[in-house]
């Protein structure tokens, strides 16, 4: 359940700010190149422990040699591997892929299910990338918690928990429906913009005002 003290102030008067801000900064676009919901979805599952920038270098040759899920169900995973080998885990990969790829041409006809209990039922698909197709691919009101959300969430104490589902609903209780995909694409390029896990850019953030760990503040007060 999402944590009721984060529902009221100070959280949610700054998270009005922070989507403003956000908003003004960054457009809420997606990292990954795709031309339709099931190659986001398949460079969503690339995207693991992985730069987008890495991922859209490979999917070209990817897509070239395996266009939808029916294609991968012929593949060799050798074949794979060798077109995702960059990305890292590739094996691991590979093989939700291709499994992934069963469960659509048998099950969907080919199509990405829109709904979340579907899509996370596929082998190696989590809520995380899940709602990076609901979100993106189909518009659905969606949070997104990878690396950078869960980082930022923390720091703008908009969260209190570890655990990324947990911090899915924290976040869903103080963002609107129609903010939520948005504000997760905006808040992962803020992440990798300014608000690094190892050095933070806090004299040049723009939500320093409302961030509670804003390293430049903290150094006035005690100077």
């Amino acid at each position: 359940m999402p944590n009721t003290d984060l529902k009221n102030a100070p959280a949610r008067k700054r998270i009005k700010k922070i989507i403003q801000f956000l908003a003004k900064e960054y457009e809420p676009v997606c990292g990954l190149r795709y031309k339709n919901p099931f190659e986001l979805l398949i460079t969503t599952i690339l995207s693991a422990q992985c730069t987008d920038e890495r991922v859209n270098k490979v999917t070209p040759a990817l897509f070239e040699r395996f266009p939808d899920a029916k294609a991968f169900t012929t593949a060799l995973q050798e074949e794979v591997e060798d077109l995702i080998r960059s990305t890292g885990f590739f094996r691991q990969k590979t093989k939700s892929i291709i499994a992934v790829s069963h469960v659509l041409t048998e099950q969907y006809g080919g199509e990405v299910p829109q709904d979340m209990v579907a899509l996370t039922k596929m082998p190696g698909i989590g809520r995380k990338t899940a709602n990076v197709v609901l979100g993106t691919a189909f518009g659905f009101p969606a949070i997104t918690v990878d690396t950078h959300v869960k980082r930022l969430a923390t720091r703008l104490r908009l969260t209190d928990k570890s655990d990324p589902d947990k911090i899915e609903q924290d976040l869903i209780a103080l963002i609107p429906a129609k903010e939520r995909t948005d504000f997760s694409h905006r808040l992962i390029w803020h992440g990798r913009k300014v608000c690094a896990a190892k050095k933070p850019k806090c004299g040049e953030c723009i939500l320093a005002e409302v961030c509670p760990s804003n390293g430049s503040i903290l150094k006035k007060i005690i100077e």
